[in-house]
């Protein structure tokens, strides 16, 4: 019964939740089905995917939440003041969890045990298969959880306990792709070699991106996401690995989201490996691959190439997620390439996502001085080791032509031109 997991809690407990479809549900709901009897305990957990009572405060400090990464669930809770959010890089949760909790319980979803007893976190690896063998486990097995190999595995003598569960995971289905993210695909497919180890982002230009790259060949993967679009390139041949420094011939990832077919083709699949976010992430790890090319979205570009892909007007909207740490990575490897993607307008084309100044209030995700590549449907601007002139007018440039005027005063208002 998923009620065994009370058991484990004390008062001031720090519970671990893997994110998206890694939250084992019916043990969740039986921590909330005692909120008001608890005291002081703490939910850390990214990208929650289910909502629930206690994110709204309805068990008040008794049982509250601490987000690493807003989703469309958490963010109206977040200004509500009813969750915490924690900055963070993804690549270093574990340390930063390490150092929050005490005596953490990890209750995380897996697929059922093995002949040999060994359970599989399934979707994910993420911060939580760094706490194997080092925290309490209690899990919830999901008959319908896929197993997947690589550094998530727990055997049954490492847990406190475990309970069945029989539900469908949740999907997410790729973006839709518009013509203009198909004019940047484009500009950034046609900047990687075959024999590249790539990483995207999530958004509906990364997926453009991957779906543009069918004609390349021994394409390797080291990526924080696993999406339907990497599989599509792993069934066509383009992904083999056979090129890569590390891992040969595996596809490697943290964490899987996307479609059931996905989910079935990641079932039992050795081509594929799930790692902890500590090791995919780490930009001395990804540095290691050559030609590396990291592909990630933003939300809004300055003149001197500071990206702000967390906040919106100045509000959170996400956070930082593992967009720095790829491009750290990229700029270390040999050959490497970071892009930055985004359309040049937003609003039908009344407000510019290149712009002069950032928002007050936003936050920079990706130091200027990290940038490499940022690009639109306009083209690529090209920003590493360039001079702010450079830099300012390689972005008008890239900017949409009716905005290009007021962008170019606002440049020579500043100095930069």
């Amino acid at each position: 019964m998923s009620e065994a997991v009370i058991d484990h809690l004390g008062e001031n407990a720090d519970i671990i939740v893997p994110l998206a479809n890694g939250e084992p549900v019916t043990l969740l709901d039986a921590v909330e089905r005692v909120g008001d009897q608890l005291q002081g305990v703490r939910v850390h957990q990214m990208h929650v995917m289910h909502d629930r009572p206690y994110l709204h405060g309805a068990y008040g400090e008794r049982l509250r939440h601490v987000s690493y990464f807003l989703s469309d669930i958490t963010r109206p809770c977040f200004r509500e003041g009813t969750i915490d959010l924690v900055p963070n890089n993804f690549s270093e949760m574990r340390a930063i969890l390490k150092e929050r909790t005490t005596d953490p319980l990890v209750l995380a979803a897996a697929s059922p045990p093995d002949r040999h007893g060994y359970f599989s976190l399934g979707l994910n690896a993420d911060y939580v298969s760094s706490f194997v063998g080092r925290a309490r486990f209690f899990l919830e097995a999901n008959k319908r959880m896929p197993r997947t190999f690589g550094r998530n595995q727990i055997h049954i003598s490492q847990i406190a306990g475990w309970v069945e569960a029989d539900y469908s995971l949740i999907e997410v289905a790729p973006a839709a792709v518009a013509e203009a993210d198909r004019r940047i695909a484009a500009l950034v497919a046609e900047r990687i070699p075959n024999g590249a180890t790539i990483q995207a982002g999530i958004g509906s230009i990364p997926n453009a991106v991957l779906s543009s790259l069918s004609e390349h060949k021994n394409l390797g993967v080291h990526t924080e996401l696993i999406s339907d679009g990497v599989m599509d390139l792993v069934e066509l041949g383009v992904v083999t690995g056979v090129e890569k420094q590390l891992n040969r011939t595996k596809t490697v990832g943290t964490f899987a989201l996307g479609t059931k077919r996905l989910y079935d083709f990641l079932d039992e699949n050795t081509a594929f490996e799930l790692w902890p976010v500590r090791y995919v992430n780490d930009p001395r790890v990804i540095a290691q691959e050559s030609d590396f090319v990291s592909i990630n979205s933003t939300i809004a570009v300055d003149l001197l190439g500071q990206c702000a892909s967390e906040t919106l007007g100045g509000a959170y909207y996400s956070s930082s997620g593992g967009q720095a740490d790829f491009a750290r990575g990229a700029m270390y490897s040999a050959g490497g390439q970071g892009f930055v993607v985004l359309h040049s307008t937003a609003k039908n084309g009344t407000v510019s996502k290149i712009v002069s100044q950032l928002a007050a209030g936003d936050v920079v995700t990706t130091l200027k001085n990290t940038v490499d590549k940022v690009v639109t449907e306009w083209g690529v601007a090209q920003l590493r080791g360039r001079s702010i002139r450079e830099r300012a007018a390689a972005l008008i440039q890239i900017a949409d032509p009716a905005h290009r005027d007021r962008l170019t005063a606002d440049a020579r208002r500043f100095g930069y031109l």
